[in-house]
């Protein structure tokens, strides 16, 4: 008897020490349910695939509820009145919740009174073998299936449903609007992810047919992401490829493998914070974006040019209207609001022998603060008496000009130095075209010196 009690005793004894040590879980935190934490050794071993959705509201933005799949009535916070938008990370190689999960939660929901949704599926995506994360992409989405049909039976609306897909994600939010017929109000595709999907057919990946408004941001087609356009407008800041401010080589890390990737959430969430609106030009190239070709908006007049981002949408009629798929280029800054405040520079040169080269342009206000054109030109051509288009961008803005400064060059080493005779030059802020265009007239530019000047308004009715 007295072995049986002492037995008891140490029970719990030792129940009381692995509580100590380890915790047990307060009610509040059984309340509030987190996404799914797990590390490289479940990499390593690999997940089964379980998905939980994490229901975020305005009466609930700091802690989640878990929905049940068969149940809506159940929830206390879901109302399937109001627009709901559903967010699916993609492949999780080491098993971290995504860094930017707090930041799209936030911003989300101070854009509007919303249902968030956040799609766990991070067992299931948290693996070395990528094949297997693809794998899960249909069952997630047959997941996503069975609870928007829950929703529709209580009220909701599939044109009042957005889902925006990170990588991965993107497909999935793809595969759950082909199951609708396209009848999904949005979809965002964050950089939708390239290996496994780049020979699929539409109903295999992500396609401009899954819902009633189609965007996406590529930002790295050369490597993990899908170059070829998904949707009714494709995004290709900087081209598309190599993002500013990204490690050019291996050696920095897991960083040189992951930034390009993600900077299509980083720029969306800064689309979000609307510090700055970052426009893009409807084109059929970056090169001749680049060129200043493409750079009128004239198919979205009374309009201006298309943003990027969340607020996308705005120019959806117009989009869905011209029926066919549209590419826009623009460029950034290298860091959080990435904005880029652009300049056409126009030139009209005199030289009666054709001179090919790049110019470098510099702005000073009026407090004498200076700023340096961070935007690499294509190479231009000039002709005698024919005007050239130079697109030039700052990563700040002046709103007002005090002097200009231009520099010619060819870039070569060797060689004489060449002269730009410049009959006009006009420049143009795209950014605010309401603003005076500034002019100079008849001079010239030697070449690698820089060549400073006041402007002065142009012509009101010149072109």
């Amino acid at each position: 008897m007295l072995r049986i009690t002492f037995l008891r005793f140490c029970m719990l004894k030792l129940c009381f020490f692995i509580c100590l040590v380890y915790g047990v879980k307060s009610d509040e935190e059984e309340k509030c349910p987190e996404f799914t934490d797990l590390n490289i050794g479940n990499a390593l071993s690999g997940t089964e695939l379980h998905v939980q959705l994490l229901l975020y509201t305005r009466e609930n933005p700091n802690c989640s509820e878990r929905l049940i799949e068969h149940n809506v009535t159940a929830s206390e916070y879901l109302n399937t009145s109001k627009k709901t938008v559903f967010v699916i990370h993609g492949f999780r190689p080491t098993g971290s919740p995504p860094a930017w999960l707090g930041d799209i939660k936030e911003l989300l929901l101070s854009s509007g009174d919303i249902n968030l949704i956040i799609v766990d599926w991070n067992r299931g995506a948290t693996t070395v073998i990528y094949t297997t994360a693809v794998e899960n992409c249909r069952k997630v989405a047959e997941t996503l299936k069975n609870y928007v049909d829950q929703m529709l039976a209580d009220g909701a609306s599939l044109d009042s449903m957005h889902m925006i897909g990170v990588s991965l994600g993107a497909h999935i939010a793809g595969f759950v609007g082909h199951k609708y017929d396209g009848k999904l109000g949005r979809i965002t595709g964050l950089d939708p992810a390239g290996p496994s999907f780049t020979r699929e057919p539409p109903e295999g990946r992500l396609d401009r047919t899954d819902a009633k408004f189609v965007d996406v941001i590529h930002t790295d087609t050369d490597v993990l992401g899908f170059k070829k356009p998904l949707g009714t407008i494709d995004f290709y800041p900087n081209g598309g490829m190599d993002q500013p401010g990204c490690p050019q080589t291996v050696f920095s890390g897991l960083q040189y493998f992951k930034c390009d990737h993600q900077r299509s959430v980083f720029l969306f969430l800064s689309s979000l914070k609307r510090k700055c609106n970052i426009i893009a030009y409807p084109c059929d190239s970056y090169s001749d974006y680049k060129r200043g070709k493409c750079v009128d908006c004239e198919a979205f007049q009374p309009m201006s040019c298309p943003v990027m981002g969340y607020y996308a949408d705005s120019w959806k009629k117009h989009l869905i209207l011209k029926n066919s798929p549209t590419k826009a280029y623009f460029d950034t800054s290298d860091n959080d609001p990435f904005c880029m405040y652009n300049y056409l520079l126009y030139i009209i040169t005199w030289n009666k022998s054709i001179r090919r080269g790049f110019i470098k342009v510099k702005i000073t206000d009026y407090a004498g603060n200076t700023i340096e054109s961070e935007v690499n030109s294509e190479v231009a051509t000039f002709q005698q008496y024919k005007r050239v288009k130079i697109l030039t961008g700052f990563y700040r803005d002046f709103d007002k000009i005090s002097k200009i400064s231009l520099t010619f060059s060819t870039k070569t080493l060797i060689g004489p130095k060449y002269k730009l005779r410049i009959l006009q030059m006009r420049l143009k802020s795209l950014n605010n075209p309401e603003r005076v265009q500034l002019c100079r007239y008849d001079f010239v530019l030697m070449e690698n010196t820089e060549l400073t000047f006041k402007p002065i308004p142009c012509p009101e009715n010149s072109t």
